[in-house]
């Protein structure tokens, strides 16, 4: 590998662009609202799960999700939004870190300049669960 490439392993690291995971969203139907790159496959993660979110201006998530053991931690880089957190509604701007608890379900909503969002924690096969109309209009 050349230093222009962007993306590089060795025994020690993994180096991957964000932006040149495979958007999730897009794939699922969801590339209106944003995007959603989840790294752990790129980067050969073991034990930590990576993933970049990007929400078009005022777009919210199509869907709510929960992990039931992992605890995930929110950074919002760029612009802002609120997230819903069971019933309540808490809003972010750029540099905020949300610290979200096992069994808290959650879903994000950009403001009117979109929100990109890095969220991270520990990488456990199974533990999410998806939910439907969890932010309803």
């Amino acid at each position: 590998m050349t230093e222009n490439d962007s993306e590089s392993t060795t025994a020690g690291y993994t180096l991957k662009n964000l932006g040149e995971v495979e958007d999730m969203a897009a794939k699922h139907g969801f590339g209106e609202i944003g995007e959603a790159r989840f790294a752990n496959a790129d980067l050969d993660t073991e034990g930590t799960g990576i993933s970049f979110h990007r929400l078009r201006p005022n777009k919210r998530q199509g869907f709510g999700h929960r992990h039931e053991g992992a605890e995930e931690v929110y950074v919002v880089l760029s612009g802002s939004g609120r997230v819903k957190l069971e019933d309540e509604i808490v809003e972010l701007s750029a540099l905020d870190a949300l610290r979200i608890a096992p069994r808290t379900a959650r879903a994000l909503e950009a403001g009117p300049d979109g929100m990109e969002v890095i969220a991270f924690g520990p990488r456990r096969q199974g533990d999410a669960e998806m939910l439907t109309d969890f932010w309803p209009d």
